[in-house]
């Protein structure tokens, strides 16, 4: 699961705030996600769902609203979000860590592993140990 580029551009940035020519420059040179027309694009979408709003000039990203929009709707998806922002790495990095101890442990279920990586990792994983089944 990618992190969406209004995401990403807020941790490169390190804030919620942007000129509007600040944004386009993030999304356009610094991630390489989108030409600059793509990106202008992108910001008048993300405008019109409300995932920026413009206060006196500034574009301020509403992540609450992106979170909403993300949030996995499966066991396995809630627990790889949680230790990739726990540890502050990405989905796909915890991903692979989870597979790597499928080397170790065999064919457990991939909700079992990640809890099994996270509780590895020193990350409290309470909150998930009642919805496993095993």
């Amino acid at each position: 699961m990618a992190m969406h580029p209004l995401k990403e551009a807020v941790e490169v940035k390190g804030s919620a705030e942007f000129t509007r020519s600040e944004l386009v420059g993030i999304l356009s040179f610094k991630l390489r996600r989108f030409s600059v027309s793509e990106a202008k694009e992108r910001i008048r979408e993300w405008l019109e769902e409300g995932l920026l709003e413009e206060h006196n000039g500034m574009l301020v990203a509403k992540l609450e609203i992106l979170e909403e929009k993300e949030k996995p709707e499966n066991l396995l998806g809630e627990m790889v979000v949680y230790i990739a922002r726990t540890l502050r790495w990405t989905e796909l990095e915890v991903m692979e860590g989870i597979k790597a101890l499928r080397e170790r442990y065999g064919d457990l279920d991939e909700r079992i592993l990640a809890y099994l990586f996270g509780l590895e990792k020193g990350i409290d994983m309470s909150r998930f140990k009642d919805r496993l089944e095993v």
